[in-house]
């Protein structure tokens, strides 16, 4: 009797919490801001079949064990078949799959019928952001490969291909789209699955390598949301974001018209060191003539950085998504950013500081080793590689023969969310993440002690 009971107080708390959850905790749906309502009618149509289901079985068993409880006396009836109820068991099974599938069908039809007057984009996803390509003004997409992947062409476009050359590269993880007006996704991955959705728009597709399959929706709503990855990607997956601005026509035209070309991309002007290295005289105060760093001005070394990190850092500093509350010695930074006028003189100056003879750096922190290259190995790697030496591909800068001091401190930083909060700081949100693989700054200077040992390029304070 008390499983009986048991069962029908399951039921009875399962639908007034789902009830409860969906409508006063807002547990339910994000607003729909594309032209799919017909997959939320998709939605509803199942939960509704599978919840009526869950409540009569459920409630069935519950009266089956009541009714047929051990009695003293009775004894059980043998009745191996019932025909019967076996034909009503098939009649009903068959029209709840049938509801549960023919909206599904209905949609998918219409899913896979692209309108002609859609406009195409490309997105591209690998280990662990988001990048888009938008045709230039031939309207066409030039061909792409990942043949043709490097760091000055990280989409891969064909370079013979005269259609890809007025192709606009995002490479950033926001894209922009006009309003009310057909968008067709062609989705490409470089590396492993990952799956592109937008829970607003209500549709969503793996990116498979090798293949390019594809989504259409109409967003119909301005504003910005959130790209998430709903296909386990590796360790950084729950870190990779990007966003979706959803704008009037003319606010579409005036973004894309600042976004470069792939031919820009391409035949860009060699920065110029020289420049550089007169602008380099200011930094010197405190960064060292040869970027060697000051312990006691708490500025790290420059040398031994690429050159995109470098312009990378220096644009935070000016735009102020790196200096903010609490952050000390970026607030200090940042005025000094502010001297390069523009991007060329930031391209001059990092082409500059590239150019300098990279120094060892001291080694001040010591730690568990053991302990660092375990958390190291289970986390850091995944980005900045087994032996710290970075890659573009990640956007992950070189972890060694860098100020095991200055990286502790961004660690610690990154931990507090003095940096990397900024809402304009993709990546550095993604180590705001990372950063609390280590429990405290204990385990902080043990990751640094164990970077210590990736590089034959320090030495002991003293020496």
């Amino acid at each position: 009797m008390s499983l009986a009971i048991a069962l029908f107080l399951l039921v009875i708390a399962t639908v007034v919490l789902h009830f409860v959850f969906a409508y006063y905790f807002d547990w339910w749906f994000t607003d729909l801001a594309a032209d799919w309502a017909g997959i939320d009618f998709t939605v509803y149509v199942t939960l509704w079949v599978t919840g009526l289901v869950f409540v009569a079985i459920n409630a069935f068993m519950a009266y089956c064990v009541w009714r047929f409880r051990h009695q003293p006396n009775h004894k059980a009836v043998y009745e191996p078949e019932n025909h019967k109820l076996e034909i009503w068991l098939s009649v009903v099974t068959t029209v709840g799959v049938v509801l549960m599938l023919a909206p599904g069908l209905f949609y998918w039809a219409v899913f896979v019928n692209v309108p002609e007057d859609a406009r195409d984009y490309e997105v591209m996803a690998q280990q662990w952001q988001w990048q888009y390509r938008y045709p230039g003004a031939d309207g066409i997409l030039g061909t792409a490969d990942s043949s043709y992947i490097s760091e000055s062409n990280p989409f891969g476009v064909n370079p013979e291909d005269p259609n890809g050359q007025d192709d606009v590269i995002v490479n950033d993880p926001q894209m922009h789209l006009p309003v009310d007006q057909d968008a067709r996704f062609l989705l490409r991955s470089n590396d492993v699955l990952h799956n592109f959705t937008v829970p607003q728009f209500r549709v969503k597709m793996d990116l498979v390598p090798g293949m390019i399959p594809y989504l259409w929706f109409t967003p119909n709503k301005v504003g910005t949301y959130d790209v998430l990855c709903e296909e386990l990607c590796g360790i950084g997956h729950f870190i990779m974001r990007g966003q979706v601005v959803v704008e009037t026509e003319e606010d579409f035209n005036a973004w894309l018209a600042t976004q470069p070309t792939f031919a820009e991309t391409q035949n860009m002007v060699a920065a110029n060191p020289a420049a550089g290295q007169a602008q380099y005289a200011l930094c010197a105060t405190c960064h060292g003539q040869q970027g060697e760093g000051n312990l006691a001005l708490n500025s790290p070394k420059l040398t031994g950085q690429p050159a995109w990190y470098i312009e990378r850092q220096l644009q935070y500093f000016k735009s102020g998504v790196r200096g903010g509350e609490g952050d000390v010695y970026g607030q200090q930074m940042a005025p000094m950013a502010a001297t390069l006028i523009d991007d060329d003189a930031v391209r001059n100056m990092a082409a500059y500081i590239v150019s300098l003879p990279d120094q060892p750096a001291e080694r001040t922190v010591t730690g568990d080793i053991a302990n660092g290259q375990d958390i190291y190995d289970r986390n850091c790697a995944a980005c900045h590689l087994d032996d710290g030496s970075g890659t573009w591909y990640t956007d992950a800068p070189p972890l060694t023969g860098q100020n095991d001091w200055y990286l502790v401190t961004q660690l610690s930083n990154f931990q507090s969310r003095i940096r990397g909060m900024h809402p304009d700081d993709t990546f550095g949100e993604q180590m705001v993440q990372m950063s609390t693989a280590m429990a405290d700054e204990e385990e902080i200077r043990d990751v640094a002690a164990y970077i210590n040992t990736l590089s034959s390029s320090r030495i002991e304070v003293g020496e």
